[in-house]
């Protein structure tokens, strides 16, 4: 190597050590950028787990409550509360008149505008087309009340249509002829079919619309209520969890089945070494209630991977289990009545509740002001001091209610209370004293005292009961 060459190199090695060293702080600048991006006050990337919180617990296995204790407390709910039916109590038959009145209850023209999904305004003329097809003619005299499972998610409606209705033409993501949704393995009283004969009024534990009838197997009520009441069940505990798919029976092929599903497990004696081909050893085998072509209830074998976030029995009631079912939620998109194919506020501590044996009431007013748990009231008259006491004194799993939502109660970070809730909006005040106003539309963390609702109502002016379930 000649002199000149070895030159040439050592230029172009001090080159690129001089471009090294010019671009090592920009490298270190990059990479010490935060990835967690977030507009919402007070939490950081690391407060989203149920880690997080669940390290902050001194004994995180301690039994809240026995299943002896949660039987007791639920017995006392279902024979306290007007919105809860104890479905194997109803009469055989109901008056048509009763029935009419129920109806009348949830199919109601609203006072105010409506829209459709075009924008367009919805007339009287479509609304009496909606009362129409309630087929109220038909009630008179006694009607026989029929029994059903629930075959696949299905909603409850307003009426008995799919048709979408909205406050305002802008208000797409609230669908008010929307009530809630049922799961697989839900028990519905049939009360009357609509005049198109594609849904019938029903009845289930927590709620009474429309439901479309292919959602619906008949069945014979003592046959229901032995599946319902089984002792040897397979409890879903995650978001979602799918039967195994099935290339030879499609109503039992990828199921979908909600957190806090009850599914009927098959006898050991009972499960075949193979089952539409595939071998049964690697799966829980569980009966599903399935629909016949006459729409008839048959309760079929099907698997469920091991893989699959599953519990045989209900969940141990403890802090840590109540911090793992909420934050399986975490990130959903809000559905309003369970639209979306997810949830609401109350469908959000509804669900997680199941997975204990805990069943609560639909709607947040219905569940701030049951007698379920131990209880605080408050009004007008009572002060954020007094508030902020019990505030103070909350407990994972605690649920605190404001008018028209819900939100449990996680644990404090710097002495403030966090909450994680299923969430339209999003609003507080910033350090510089703004109004900050953003959505949120999700199962989400953030801490309880800064929220508003708007700029001159907190969270804490609007709460109204706070609820022990202990």
């Amino acid at each position: 190597m000649n002199i000149k060459t070895k030159t040439n190199i050592t230029f172009v090695r001090c080159k690129q050590l001089l471009l090294a060293l010019i671009l090592l702080p920009i490298f270190c600048i990059a990479a010490k950028q935060p990835s967690f991006v977030s507009d919402v006050i007070g939490v950081k990337e690391t407060m989203l787990t149920p880690d997080y919180w669940q390290s902050k617990i001194p004994n995180e296995n301690k039994l809240l409550l026995s299943e002896t204790q949660i039987n007791k407390q639920q017995n006392r709910l279902f024979d306290n509360s007007p919105h809860l039916t104890i479905l194997h109590q109803m009469p055989n038959q109901m008056k048509g008149e009763d029935i009419k009145r129920k109806i009348f209850s949830i199919s109601q023209i609203p006072s105010a505008k409506r829209y459709d999904s075009s924008g367009k305004q919805i007339s009287d003329k479509q609304f009496q087309q909606y009362i129409k097809s309630l087929n109220i003619q038909q009630l008179s005299g006694k009607r026989t009340i029929e029994f059903g499972m629930v075959v696949n998610r299905t909603d409850m409606r307003t009426f008995p249509t799919e048709d979408k209705v909205f406050k305002s033409p802008q208000d797409f993501l609230f669908d008010r002829f929307q009530e809630t949704a049922l799961f697989p393995t839900e028990v519905v009283a049939i009360l009357h079919e609509s005049l198109d004969k594609k849904w019938w009024f029903a009845t289930a534990y927590h709620y009474s619309a429309w439901i479309k009838k292919e959602d619906i197997a008949l069945g014979d009520k003592t046959e229901i209520f032995n599946y319902k009441n089984t002792t040897d069940f397979l409890m879903i505990t995650g978001n979602k969890v799918f039967t195994n798919h099935n290339p030879v029976r499609n109503e039992v092929s990828q199921v979908q089945l909600e957190m806090g599903t009850k599914l009927a497990l098959v006898a050991p004696e009972k499960i075949p070494a193979l089952l539409d081909e595939q071998n049964t050893y690697a799966s829980h085998v569980v009966y599903l209630p399935t629909r016949k072509s006459n729409g008839d209830l048959e309760f079929s074998m099907a698997l469920i991977a091991r893989n699959q976030d599953v519990h045989k029995g209900y969940l141990p009631y403890t802090e840590k289990n109540i911090l793992s079912q909420s934050f399986k939620f975490l990130g959903e998109r809000y559905g309003w009545g369970h639209s979306f194919n997810a949830r609401d506020c109350t469908g959000f501590v509804g669900e997680i509740y199941k997975s204990f044996g805990i069943l609560m009431p639909r709607n947040s007013g219905q569940q701030g002001n049951s007698d379920q748990g131990t209880n605080f009231r408050f009004n007008d008259e009572t002060s954020r001091e007094d508030k902020l006491k019990i505030i103070n004194q909350l407990q994972i799993g605690d649920l605190i209610y404001l008018p028209g939502h819900v939100a449990m109660y996680i644990g404090k970070v710097d002495n403030e209370p966090y909450i994680i809730h299923d969430v339209a909006g999003l609003s507080y005040y910033t350090e510089d004293k703004q109004f900050y106003q953003s959505k949120l539309n999700g199962v989400s963390v953030t801490p309880l005292l800064p929220l508003h609702l708007n700029a001159s109502t907190s969270y804490l002016d609007k709460i109204y009961a706070i609820k022990k379930i202990r």
